[in-house]
C-alpha cells in the first residue's frame, strides 16, 4: 500500500506541479525584512463600500508572492521610494459583499465566476511613497472607478506619467502583471495556480 501511495504522490507532482505548493499557508508580509508602509483601507470605512470589511489591517500573501513583493520594495527603496500596501489577501465572503454592492466586473471580480486574485493571496493593491512616507501623485485615488485610474489613460502631467511608468516597469521586473482599469492592482504570475480561500484574517 505504501508503494502505491508513493507512486501516486510522484505522479501527482508531475501532473500538477503547483498542487502542493499552492496549499502553503499564507504569510504575513510583516515577516519579511523589507520595510513597507501600510494603509489597509478595508480595515477602515475609507473605501468605496464605506464600510469596515476587515477586522484588522493585515497583509497576507502566498509565500512566493510576498518574497517577490519584498524584492520589488527593495528595488524601489534604492530609487528613493517604498511600497505602500492598500490590500492583499481578501476572503471570498468579502468579495461577495463587494459584488453585491457593485456588480461590475470591470472593477470588481465576480466571486461566482473565478473570484479575484486577491482571494488567492496572489494580488496586491499598492502605491509608491517616498522613503519618509510622503504621498506620490499617481493621477487618482485608490479604488477610484473612472478612466483616470486606467493605466492606458495618459491625460496627466509628465510627472504623474513618469511615476506610473516607474511603478509599472518596476513591478513587472519581479513577476507582477497589471490590469488595465486599476493602476494600483498587480497580479502575481502563476496566480491561478493558487486556490481561492475564505479563511478569515488572523486578527487575534
Amino acid at each position: 500500500m505504501k508503494t502505491y501511495v508513493y507512486l501516486f504522490l510522484i505522479i501527482s507532482t508531475l501532473l500538477f506541479p503547483y498542487t502542493a505548493y499552492s496549499q502553503q499557508p499564507l504569510m504575513n508580509l510583516s515577516s519579511f525584512p523589507s520595510e513597507f508602509d501600510y494603509e489597509i483601507r478595508y480595515a477602515t470605512t475609507e473605501n468605496f463600500m464605506h464600510e469596515k470589511l476587515y477586522d484588522c489591517g493585515v497583509c497576507l500573501l502566498q509565500p512566493e508572492v510576498g518574497k517577490a513583493l519584498a524584492k520589488a520594495n527593495d528595488y524601489f527603496c534604492e530609487l528613493g521610494y517604498k511600497i505602500k500596501i492598500y490590500d492583499c489577501y481578501r476572503p471570498l465572503d468579502v468579495q461577495k459583499k463587494m459584488w453585491q454592492l457593485f456588480p461590475n466586473p470591470t472593477y470588481v471580480a465576480n466571486p461566482y465566476k473565478g473570484g479575484s486574485v486577491h482571494n488567492r493571496g496572489a494580488a496586491v493593491d499598492i502605491t509608491l511613497v517616498t522613503l519618509e512616507g510622503c504621498y506620490i501623485e499617481m493621477g487618482s485615488d485608490y479604488d477610484y472607478f473612472g478612466k483616470e485610474a486606467h493605466i492606458d489613460h495618459t491625460q496627466f502631467p509628465p510627472e504623474v506619467l513618469a511615476h506610473r511608468r516607474l511603478f509599472i516597469e518596476g513591478m513587472k521586473r519581479f513577476g507582477f502583471q497589471t490590469v488595465r482599469t486599476e493602476w494600483w492592482h498587480f497580479n502575481y504570475q502563476k496566480n491561478y495556480a493558487f486556490p481561492i480561500s475564505n479563511l478569515p484574517l488572523p486578527c487575534d
